[in-house]
C-alpha cells in the first residue's frame, strides 16, 4: 500500500467508528421531547407543538407515563397528544 492509500484507509476507519459511537450512544428523538415537555410543566411555560405539520400551542398539564401529555389550550380546553406523534418541541 501506498501511504496515500493507508490515510485513506484511516480515515475510513475513524469515520466507520464515529457512525457507530455515535448510534450507540445517542438518545432516542422522544428521550428529548419528553424531557422538553417535563421541563415545560415544572417552568409553567406556554408550549408549542408541531404534530403532522400542524401546530398546537398550550401549557403542560401532565406528562404520562403511557406516552401521552396533556396540554391545557388558550381558553382552557384539554388537548391530549402522542408523545410518538410529536415532530419538534418550541418554547418561547
Amino acid at each position: 500500500m501506498t501511504s496515500t492509500s493507508n490515510r485513506l484507509a484511516i480515515a475510513l476507519c475513524a469515520v466507520l467508528l464515529m457512525a457507530v459511537a455515535h448510534d450507540t450512544y445517542a438518545a432516542p428523538p422522544q428521550a428529548g421531547i419528553e424531557a422538553a415537555l417535563v421541563a415545560a410543566q415544572e417552568s409553567k411555560r406556554g408550549i408549542t407543538l408541531s404534530v403532522s405539520g400542524q401546530t398546537i400551542g398550550g401549557a403542560v398539564v401532565k406528562v404520562d407515563a403511557g406516552g401521552v401529555v396533556e396540554l391545557r389550550g388558550p381558553q382552557g380546553s384539554k388537548i391530549t397528544v402522542r408523545i410518538d406523534r410529536i415532530d419538534a418541541v418550541t418554547q418561547p
